[in-house]
Order: structure tokens, then C-alpha cells, then sequence
């Protein structure tokens, strides 16, 4: 006998009804807020459908709860980082020029516009590191990846970062 396909319509809508409220209400009780709980449930099945020729009907349920538990932690390390730029954005009351606030400004813009076009696994071992401040045996650990493939992902990303981001180039990252 052979298993249901995740990509037929029909199939894909039985598994919604079935499991939306479960994957909205675990998201709700990791991000106590409803609207956004409600987003990430959405979010998970709009993953499971472009990757439904991957995904195995009896394991749906599975991969719905994994997909949405980490555009959770997507989300909290996107907030992470948003809270750490605020944390060291110097006082408006210094004594630095219009000029040097300008430049300053633009050149964060430019590492933040930088940092969100990596492609994902490497934005995520990037901001692991920098941001949460995990070494690469904790990251390999956490991912569940070899600590090469850690050290190779970052070095591509400090690459592309400074290729991006002329002024990089002048600083030790």
C-alpha cells in the first residue's frame, strides 16, 4: 500500500484541519502572544507544501512541529540581534559629528542589509556566534552538523561579509 501524498490538495487540507490548532497552540505557549503564534502555525504548512515532495504523510505532524519550533527560534534570534544593536548604539547626546553619525549609520545598514541576505544556515551559525556568543562545539552540537561544517559555514560568511561590506575589510572580524 502505498502512503498519502503530502502534495495533493486534498490531503494537505485534511492535514491543516487536523493539526493547525496543535502547531498554533504550541506556538502560542513558547511565544505567548496569539497573532504571531497564529503567523508561525501558518508559516509551517506553508513549508510543509513547498517542500511536500520531502515530506512523508505519516511524518507531517512531526515536521510541522519542527519547522515551526524553528522559525520560533529564528524569530527570537532575529529579536536577539535587534536588542544587541540597540545595547551598543552609542547616546545621541555624544560629541561625534553629523558626518560621523551619518557614516556610522549608513555602514550599520549596509552590515544589517549584509547579515540578512546570507543564506540561512550560515546567518544562523554567524548570529549563534557573534550574537549568542556559543563556540563552534556548542553550535555543531546544537545543529546537529560537524564543527568543520561550523568553521566552513562561517568563514563563507565572514568572506561574503566582507565582500559586501567594504569597511569590514579594515577590522578584524
Amino acid at each position: 500500500m502505498t502512503e498519502k501524498s503530502v502534495c495533493k490538495e486534498e490531503n494537505l487540507k485534511t492535514l491543516y484541519e487536523e493539526h493547525i490548532s496543535d502547531v498554533r497552540n504550541f506556538m502560542f505557549y513558547k511565544t505567548g502572544d496569539l497573532e504571531n503564534a497564529e503567523d508561525l502555525a501558518q508559516d509551517s504548512f506553508i513549508k510543509m507544501w513547498e517542500n511536500c515532495g520531502q515530506v512523508v504523510y505519516s511524518k507531517a505532524k512531526s515536521f510541522l512541529f519542527t519547522v515551526a519550533n524553528r522559525l520560533f527560534l529564528n524569530s527570537v534570534r532575529h529579536e536577539k540581534v535587534k536588542l544587541s544593536f540597540v545595547k551598543t548604539n552609542p547616546s545621541k547626546n555624544s560629541n561625534e559629528t553629523p558626518e560621523y553619525l551619518m557614516e556610522e549609520n549608513e555602514f550599520k545598514t549596509k552590515l544589517e542589509i549584509s547579515i540578512s541576505s546570507l543564506p540561512e544556515k550560515q546567518r544562523e551559525v554567524f548570529l549563534m556566534n557573534r550574537i549568542d556568543k556559543m563556540s563552534y562545539n556548542e553550535i555543531a552540537k546544537t545543529l546537529e552538523i560537524s564543527v568543520k561544517t561550523v568553521e566552513k559555514r562561517m568563514g563563507i560568511c565572514l568572506k561574503t561579509l566582507k565582500n559586501n561590506v567594504e569597511e569590514l575589510n579594515t577590522y578584524k572580524i
